[in-house]
């Protein structure tokens, strides 16, 4: 059996006990979890409380049919892939199956090598839409690039990195924006032994609370007006995976005690739901703020921060590591540049790069690089070519911000209001550069903006 496929769960409904009995340790033996229920309403109510990778169905049971369950299962969006145990006599009711949705059938009584092919493919399969899914709603992000860096610092930090990696607690990684935090947290999913189940991505920042609660724990039918189907949340789709919480600062505080809840028990609850759900996730957070003084100023959990913070990280800023920039410069100038005519740096060009700020860190350094890539002309990168002159680090953006400081004295919100403004109009309002080079996330940013009603001029 591929690795891939061990632990997978797996629910046998068939009013046939003895049967369920050897199917069950056949498949136990296997190293599945496998559960087994002898009617389709036992099924149902199983499936609604545990994710299920895998059911075997009989078609036919004495109170709720096989058909029903699988029309519940098709319903509900649930990714359970369906076998159907049929008997010779049920072929045409098995075939219909398949045409609603059914994964494939298995004639009774069945070959064990045969419905173990079955399965190892059924759960192959299951794990592909997953992919799929998660792809299409960009909530996982595939790095090619590995972590680049020669310096100490960042040795230090992959050290502890792959130490982490190997057990399954809970990981706080810190670190200012621009500075790589995603990629460590699927570093460390890919070094642990949930490396082939799902590495699932959710913004904190990015979203409003409901749809925040909604893409976490997912909601039912009718929980809301465009509730229209029922919605498995990120948690389930995680299963047996990794679920990554970027900007965990900005999570509300009315949706911290939930998450706390799920980070205690593996338990949560669908929007709408009254049924207890459970969900095997490991979950790495990710902030850009002390979320120790967050919790100090009443806006985090002390609880839900020492839940997270069992193993903490923190990816030391890009000007801390100079002896990474002309490393991850080239890195980019070779993933950047046309494949034939690769660029490289010339030596005033790389001068000028190490002795940079970079408030955005390596996010910023890789938009510089980018960039000087099509102002370029020839082979190498020039001074003028990085248009750096205009571009504020944070020495900059003091010098440029306070040279002109009003001289009537103003509270903190009226300089708060000058100095976002100031950051603003030097950016022209690029609102993604100025909420890097402010420290502060773009829906902080946001907040601000509509507070003080500030407009561009």
């Amino acid at each position: 059996m591929t690795e891939n496929v061990k632990n997978s769960n797996i629910l046998v409904c068939d009013d046939d006990e003895t049967l369920c009995y050897l199917l069950k340790e056949q498949l136990l033996e296997e190293g599945f979890s496998v559960e087994a229920v002898y009617d389709g309403k036992y099924a149902i109510e199983a499936i609604k409380t545990k994710n299920y990778e895998v059911l075997l169905l009989d078609l036919n049971m004495r109170e709720v049919q096989g058909e029903e369950v699988l029309k519940f299962v098709k319903e509900n969006g649930y990714n359970i892939q369906v076998i159907i145990l049929s008997a010779q006599s049920d072929m045409k009711k098995a075939i219909q199956s398949i045409k609603n949705g059914a994964y494939d059938y298995i004639n009774k009584p069945y070959d064990f090598d045969e419905l173990l092919i079955t399965v190892n493919r059924a759960i192959e399969h299951r794990n592909l839409i997953v992919t799929t899914e998660l792809l299409s709603k960009e909530v996982s992000k595939k790095h090619s690039e590995k972590i680049i860096g020669e310096s100490k610092a960042i040795h230090r930090v992959l050290n502890l990195a792959n130490k982490a990696a190997q057990s399954d607690s809970n990981v706080l990684v810190e670190g200012e924006t621009g500075t790589g935090k995603e990629l460590f947290a699927e570093y460390i999913h890919k070094q642990s032994n949930r490396k082939d189940k799902p590495f699932v991505v959710i913004n904190c920042a990015s979203l409003p609370d409901q749809l925040i609660e909604s893409e976490l724990f997912g909601h039912e039918k009718g929980a809301f007006t465009d509730a229209k189907s029922t919605k498995q949340g990120l948690v389930e789709i995680a299963h047996g995976g990794t679920l990554f919480l970027d900007e965990i600062g900005e999570l509300s505080l009315s949706l911290q005690p939930k998450l706390l809840r799920f980070l205690e028990n593996g338990e949560f609850r669908r929007i709408g739901g009254v049924v207890n759900l459970t969900s095997n996730v490991r979950v790495i957070g990710a902030t850009n703020r002390n979320l120790l003084e967050e919790a100090d100023n009443k806006n985090f959990r002390k609880d839900l921060l020492f839940r997270l913070n069992v193993i903490t990280l923190t990816i030391p800023p890009l000007r801390e590591r100079r002896e990474d920039i002309i490393v991850l410069a080239n890195h980019f100038l070779n993933a950047k540049s046309p494949v034939r005519s690769p660029k490289k740096l010339s030596l005033e060009a790389a001068r000028i790069l190490e002795e940079y700020d970079y408030a955005g860190n390596v996010r910023e350094l890789e938009h510089i690089i980018e960039r000087a890539i099509i102002f370029s002309e020839g082979d190498y990168i020039l001074p003028e070519d990085l248009n750096m002159t205009n571009q504020n680090s944070s020495k900059n953006i003091s010098n440029h911000s306070f040279v002109d400081i009003p001289a009537e004295i103003l509270s903190m919100e009226e300089l708060e209001r000058w100095h976002i403004t100031k950051v603003l109009n030097a950016n022209q309002w690029d609102r993604a550069q100025t909420a890097n080079q402010l420290g502060i996330s773009p829906k902080t940013l946001y907040t601000k903006i509509k507070k003080y009603e500030l407009k561009q001029t």
